[in-house]
């Protein structure tokens, strides 16, 4: 899914570009199969002057749809199925890799009070859902599910906008530092928290939010929502339990804990003292981290930040979790 950033800033260009009396139409992924650049739910919006914002695809994709809507062959009062890469021929032909196939949805905006309302919820900090009729172009809005970023059926379309991924460091540091860039980078919303005096200085930098509240507080203020992820890497007992004891009873959807297996047995052992059972503890990433093999800290951000994506898609290795441990 495009990330928030990206979202907000085709429907504020489509928004513009209505306020100006220019025809405009919103395109929606659908749905994907095989090799597609673009996942579902990926925006773009084009207007009559053939300008777009946004992407579905590689480029050649918009291309022809540009050119069919400047044409008047799609878009109407009821939204529009276009599939693209039916076969081998029209694939290449659009530029889609072999085998890659995606179907988009091309609605006529008539108005812009939709989006604009959508764009002030966002502004809020809110979850919304826009729903999109097929048969008759219905636009709703309504609060939205952390847990579905776009779902389509035979009947209709829901996409889920906003807030920002969340990512929750506990404890600064070179290696937080790094993380927290590449967090920004794919639009999380960063915050590193940190009491100990010596470390407020140097976590000051754009993008990042930085706290000296003690970490459980933290993640109480901050992972009330499933959009959440929470890393600890004070190194430090006393700051990490407190963090993961908070996140333990959070709805974060990712729980990762730095030190080495020796430190994560220790863990689960304060843990379980603490009367925590093994399938919560289980939550908990430890080491934190896909296994590269690496002590640079900007490998080590590296590896943590492509597990917290892959959780985040769905895909989950058991094996790091310290259940076992």
């Amino acid at each position: 899914m495009g990330g928030q950033a990206d979202d907000v800033a085709v429907l504020n260009g489509a928004l513009d570009w209505l306020r100006t009396g220019h025809r405009v139409a919103l395109v929606t992924v659908l749905r994907t199969w095989g090799s597609s650049p673009r996942p579902p739910g990926s925006l773009m919006a084009m207007n009559g002057a053939g300008r777009y914002l946004g992407s579905v695809s590689g480029g050649c994709v918009e291309e022809s749809l540009i050119a069919r809507y400047r044409d008047g062959e799609i878009a109407g009062p009821t939204p529009t199925l276009v599939d693209f890469g039916i076969d081998r021929e029209q694939a290449t032909r659009v530029g889609l890799p072999c085998g890659g196939r995606l179907e988009v949805m091309i609605e006529e905006l008539d108005s812009g009070e939709s989006i604009a309302d959508l764009l002030a919820g966002l502004a809020r900090g809110e979850l919304v859902a826009r729903r999109v009729e097929f048969g008759s172009g219905r636009v709703s809005l309504s609060p939205g599910d952390a847990g579905i970023e776009c779902r389509v059926s035979n009947l209709e379309v829901v996409k889920t906008f906003g807030p920002a991924w969340q990512l929750l460091v506990i404890g600064d540091g070179q290696l937080a530092r790094h993380l927290a860039q590449m967090a920004c980078q794919l639009d999380y919303r960063v915050t590193i928290c940190d009491p100990r005096e010596d470390y407020q200085s140097a976590a000051q930098r754009d993008n990042v939010q930085y706290t000296r509240e003690m970490p459980d507080d933290a993640v109480r203020r901050l992972a009330d929502q499933a959009r959440t992820a929470v890393v600890t890497l004070a190194h430090d007992p006393r700051q990490d339990d407190l963090g993961l004891s908070a996140a333990l009873e959070s709805k974060a959807f990712y729980i990762g804990a730095l030190g080495s297996r020796r430190s994560a047995v220790a863990r689960c052992r304060r843990l379980r003292s603490l009367g925590y059972g093994a399938r919560q503890i289980a939550r908990i990433r430890g080491p934190a981290g896909l296994p590269i093999g690496s002590k640079r800290p900007a490998e080590i951000a590296v590896s943590i930040l492509a597990e917290i994506t892959a959780t985040r898609n769905g895909i989950v290795n058991h094996a790091q979790s310290e259940a076992g441990s």
